[in-house]
């Protein structure tokens, strides 16, 4: 598995050895060996799954307690990932990485925590997937406006076409977001 850094330090984008043959292709989605000698963590609390169609945007999700890493990628379909560090400390607050993640490319996407986490789905349909370091808490969790100027992000689909869940579109701007020291 090749292990690249991103823009933003920290944030890691893995792209495996994909084998493909008439039957298809293998790829391996976890190795716990590459992952440690990567510096990501071993033990992780939970393995979710969002299935969306297109256009819907997801995020920018973090929780402020229980802070989570997640090692993300696409089952089938592709999306836009976005990664935003939302470390007060950090000389890049604010600032993202956008990464294409898909099923065919099989590429994951590490997001420490201290950062916030969104996607944007392209296809038809999409499956994501996604590891995390820590147990979903309701009372840490906080959203920023997935389409907040202050951000930046390119998002490849427009405001009025994007399919953006209620808790999401009353996200926050990061300017008034609860965000880590």
């Amino acid at each position: 598995m090749q292990i690249t850094e991103t823009a933003l330090p920290g944030v890691l984008l893995f792209t495996p050895k994909i084998f493909n043959d008439a039957r298809g292709a293998f790829f391996e989605t976890y190795n716990e060996r590459e992952m440690r000698e990567a510096g990501l963590p071993t033990e992780w609390r939970q393995d979710n799954f969002s299935v969306s169609i297109k256009n819907v945007v997801r995020g920018i999700h973090y929780q402020i307690t229980q802070a989570q890493g997640k090692l993300a990628r696409v089952a089938y379909g592709t999306v836009v990932d976005v990664a935003v560090d939302l470390r007060r400390s950090s000389p890049d607050l604010g600032k993202h990485v956008a990464v294409e993640l898909s099923g065919e490319n099989g590429l994951m996407l590490w997001i420490p925590p201290g950062f916030g986490h969104g996607f944007a789905v392209l296809s038809e349909k999409a499956g994501f997937s996604y590891k995390v370091t820590d147990y979903y808490s309701p009372a840490g969790e906080r959203t920023i406006l997935w389409n907040d100027p202050e951000l930046g992000i390119e998002w490849p689909i427009s405001a009025e076409d994007a399919i953006v869940s209620s808790k999401d579109q009353q996200g926050v701007r990061l300017k008034d977001a609860e965000i880590f020291p």
